[in-house]
């Protein structure tokens, strides 16, 4: 006696135990998400005060450089204090640098880097994995009911709804 599953069934199994599987990473990917839609504001992040000496009677660009900030401006420059960005000095005599940044604390900033990993670490093949999964469900959510019935049929206009929505905040 065979024990043939139809695909269907088969998809619903799949797709109930790697929804229970993903769900922490998809809790993290949605927190994450809405963490960083505000990262151009203060939101969540604390000013972190960073001390440190570089050479000493650098010219401006030069000091930008040995920094490592792009776009660096010089704001005005008050006899060997040099100030660039809010609250950022420079002492062109001893090289002491004084520099203010907001940045999130330390487990909102893993959350996020989860979120933004690229190939240079080694959580984008978690973020590779997770969007095949995410990918897996889009697939077999079309596989939860029967063809020709009524929810698949309004299934499908609301898939239809929210591909258009898609398209309408992706090209207006």
């Amino acid at each position: 006696m065979s024990n043939k599953q139809p695909l269907s069934f088969k998809m619903r199994i799949i797709h109930r135990y790697l929804g229970f599987f993903l769900a922490g990473v998809m809790a993290m990917y949605a927190i994450s998400g809405i963490i960083l839609v505000f990262r151009k504001t203060s939101f969540l992040k604390q000013e972190v005060k960073k001390e440190q000496t570089i050479a000493a009677n650098l010219k401006p660009e030069d000091i930008g450089k040995a920094l490592k900030i792009r776009d660096f401006k010089v704001a005005k420059t008050e006899g060997n204090i040099v100030s660039f960005g809010e609250k950022n000095t420079y002492n062109s005599t001893t090289g002491a640098v004084v520099t203010y940044k907001k940045q999130y604390g330390y487990v909102v900033d893993k959350i996020t880097h989860l979120h933004k990993a690229t190939t240079n670490d080694p959580l984008y093949y978690l973020n590779i994995f997770f969007g095949v999964g995410l990918l897996f469900f889009v697939v077999s959510a079309f596989w939860m009911y029967m063809p020709g019935g009524k929810i698949l049929r309004k299934g499908l206009i609301f898939t239809a709804a929210g591909i258009i929505l898609t398209l309408i905040m992706l090209f207006v």
